[in-house]
C-alpha cells in the first residue's frame, strides 16, 4: 500500500512539474510576441523576452510533443502559445528559395567592426571580388591623418561614395555607402548622444529613383564574455544591464527618427544595415511596415547574421520598396567581422521615376 501510495505521490509530482514548466515556457513565448508592440521606452525589458524567442521557441515546442505522447491537458495550452510563430518563424529561418535566379542589381550591407577581426585590405578584396552595384558599411574606421575621400577612391574604383564619420583621436567612425549606380544627392541623420547614425543616399536605377538608408542603431557595447562573468559579479552585472538598457531605450528614439524622415521624403525607400535587433523586435517591424525583407522574399536556411551567437542572432537586414523584387539572398559566413556580410538581388517591377 505504501509503495503504491509513493508512486502515486511521484506521478502527481511529475505531472505537477511538467505542467508549471509548460506554463512558463508558454507565458515566456507569449511576452516573445509583445516584444513587437511594447516601446521599450517604456518597458525596456520587454526587448529581453524578444531575444530569447528562439531559445523559447524550441523550448515550447518540444513540450508540445511531449504534451502529446503524455496525453497532458497542457498540450492546448502550448498549441495555442505556439500558434502565433507561424507569422514569425519564417523572419529567422527559410525553407525555399535556393533555386532562384540572380537578379540584375546586386547590394550588399555589412557590418565590418572598425576592421578590427580582419585588416581593411582582406575586406576590400572580400568586397570588390562581389562586384555589386551597391555596398553599404556600418562601424567603418580608419586612423587619424588618413583621406577619407583619397583611401575611398583607391579601394573602390568605379564607385560613388556617400559617408559620414566622426573624428576623434582613434581616427574616423561612421557609415559608408559606395554605388556604380548615379547617386543625385546624400545626407546624414545622427542621434543625440551617440556615434550610431543613418547616412542616406538617393541612388538613380535603371528604372527608378530609391532613397537608401544606410542604418546603424545603438549597440550594446557588451561582450559574451563579460555577460557570462557578470553572473557572478555584481559589478559587472550593474554595467551590463546599464548598457543593455541604453541601448533597448535609445534604438527606439533612433527608429522614431528616421521613420520621420521617410515618412516627410516620401519617395520609395531601401532600409539596410545593422539594426541591433531581432526580427521579433520594436525596432524590426516598425521599420519592415511596407516594405518587403529580403531575407524573408528569397533567403534560405538560418538567417542570422551575428557569428557570436550563431544561428540565434539575426542583426543584420536589407528593406526594399515594391518595385525591388528580391531573386537571392545570402549570408556569406566569412570570419572577417563579428558580423556576417548579407548579399542580395533583385529585379526592377515597377518605375517610380523623377
Amino acid at each position: 500500500m505504501a509503495r503504491s501510495t509513493d508512486k502515486n505521490r511521484h506521478s502527481l509530482l511529475g505531472r505537477l512539474s511538467f505542467g508549471s514548466i509548460s506554463a512558463v515556457s508558454s507565458g515566456l513565448l507569449f511576452l516573445s510576441y509583445l516584444s513587437i508592440v511594447v516601446d521599450p521606452a517604456k518597458a525596456w525589458f520587454f526587448t529581453l523576452f524578444g531575444l530569447i524567442y528562439p531559445l523559447v521557441l524550441i523550448a515550447t515546442a518540444t513540450l508540445f510533443v511531449l504534451s502529446l505522447f503524455r496525453r497532458s491537458k497542457m498540450r492546448l495550452v502550448l498549441g495555442l502559445a505556439l500558434l502565433p510563430s507561424a507569422f514569425f518563424v519564417g523572419t529567422y529561418f527559410q525553407m525555399g528559395h535556393s533555386d532562384n535566379a540572380p537578379g540584375d542589381l546586386k547590394i550588399v550591407s555589412y557590418n565590418v567592426a572598425r576592421f578590427q577581426e580582419a585588416g581593411p585590405a582582406d575586406i576590400v578584396q572580400y568586397l570588390r571580388g562581389q562586384d555589386a552595384d551597391i555596398i553599404c558599411l556600418q562601424e567603418f574606421r580608419l586612423p587619424s591623418g588618413t583621406s577619407i575621400d583619397a583611401w575611398l577612391k583607391r579601394n573602390f574604383p568605379g564607385y560613388r561614395a556617400d559617408y559620414f564619420v566622426f573624428q576623434g583621436k582613434g581616427g574616423s567612425f561612421g557609415n559608408v555607402t559606395l554605388s556604380k549606380k548615379p547617386i543625385l544627392s546624400k545626407g546624414k541623420t545622427t542621434f543625440e548622444g551617440s556615434a550610431n547614425m543613418a547616412v542616406f543616399t538617393d541612388i538613380k536605377l535603371d528604372g527608378s529613383v530609391v532613397r537608401l538608408y544606410n542604418c546603424h542603431f545603438e549597440s550594446y557595447n557588451i561582450s559574451l564574455p563579460r555577460v557570462v562573468k557578470g553572473i557572478t559579479d555584481e559589478d559587472i552585472f550593474e554595467e551590463t544591464e546599464r548598457k543593455m538598457r541604453r541601448s533597448i531605450t535609445e534604438r527606439p528614439k533612433q527608429v522614431a527618427k528616421v521613420l520621420k524622415e521617410i515618412a516627410s521624403d516620401g519617395q520609395s525607400t531601401i532600409v539596410l544595415g545593422d539594426f541591433n535587433d531581432t526580427p521579433l523586435s520594436y525596432t524590426y517591424f516598425r521599420l519592415s511596415r511596407g516594405l518587403k525583407d529580403s531575407f524573408v522574399k528569397a533567403g534560405h536556411g538560418f538567417g542570422a547574421t551575428y557569428s557570436g551567437l550563431w544561428p540565434l542572432l539575426r542583426l543584420d537586414y536589407i528593406l526594399v520598396p515594391g518595385e525591388l523584387k528580391p531573386e537571392t539572398y545570402k549570408i556569406d559566413k566569412v570570419k572577417y567581422s563579428d558580423h556576417y556580410p548579407i548579399i542580395a538581388t533583385y529585379h526592377e517591377s515597377g518605375r517610380n521615376t523623377r
